[in-house]
């Protein structure tokens, strides 16, 4: 199968689910693979229909981790498949990302310029390196990681659009089980791909009341190499490497490694 095809068959065909994304087959740098059914990443769970919920549970979905603030909570909480465990780990303690803002508004309320998308996203990406809150935040994922021991047993993570909270999480996941750095940004950017069709319509709609504004919404609701460059470029300042940031920062000890090795890759 090759990569194009793999990649179209990672996205999830849900009713009302947007970016669900299986992170299994990825190869790592000691030859093995990620086991699939083992982890998904995604955009908010509020929207499912009772068929998806019955998909993600019949998928094997026990643990669903929410990288949203409380205010993205409480305005759509998420709909769980039946026997999964919620965990709430806030990134930011307000949606900087913006993306809730738009759903809610095509046109939103946000306190930068609006015609200033991209930069506003080199922000985000740099405080979620830099801030407590998300170093706390993603620790605790890795507690939740460590803990979906049995087979078959999924760990759903996701924020409201799941790229930019749910990408970093994917970073520090793959990484950290030695899957290559060009395969994670290939991972991170498949987001313009399964979030296709959702943005376009967004877009249609932004370009209908105020097409100034369609480059910089855009920006607030895709994925850009650059984004990751700048998050890269915080951990080197403050870890020196993302392994030392891994470890250091995220607090993930070479037992927990090791741990998440046996987990998440075939043998």
């Amino acid at each position: 199968m090759d990569r194009a095809t793999q990649n179209t068959r990672r996205i999830l065909d849900l009713e009302a689910g947007i970016n669900f994304r299986e992170l299994g087959g990825y190869q790592t740098t000691s030859g093995q693979s990620v086991k699939y059914h083992k982890a998904l990443r995604s955009a908010g769970l509020g929207d499912l229909t009772n068929n998806d919920l019955t998909y993600l549970k019949d998928y094997g979905v026990k643990t669903d981790v929410d990288f949203r603030s409380q205010s993205e909570i409480d305005k759509k909480p998420d709909r769980l498949p039946d026997g999964a465990k919620y965990i709430s780990l806030p990134v930011f303690s307000d949606d900087q990302t913006e993306a809730s803002k738009i759903q809610d508004s095509v046109i939103p309320e946000i306190d930068f310029d609006p015609a200033d998308g991209y930069n506003h996203m080199l922000e985000v990406y740099r405080n979620m390196i830099m801030e407590d809150q998300s170093r706390d935040a993603y620790r605790g994922f890795f507690n939740e990681l460590l803990g979906n021991s049995k087979d078959n047993d999924v760990v759903l993570f996701h924020c409201t659009a799941g790229k930019d909270r749910t990408g970093m999480g994917a970073v520090f996941f793959l990484y950290t089980l030695g899957v290559p750095l060009p395969t994670i940004k290939e991972d991170y950017l498949l987001t313009n791909q399964a979030s296709k069709g959702y943005v376009a319509n967004l877009l249609k709609q932004v370009e209908e009341r105020d097409p100034s504004l369609v480059e910089s919404i855009k920006a607030l609701m895709t994925v850009n190499e650059n984004y990751l460059n700048v998050a890269q470029k915080a951990i080197e300042e403050t870890s020196g490497s993302l392994d030392n940031y891994i470890r250091t920062d995220l607090g993930v000890s070479d037992h927990e490694v090791a741990d998440l090795k046996k987990i998440y890759l075939t043998k």
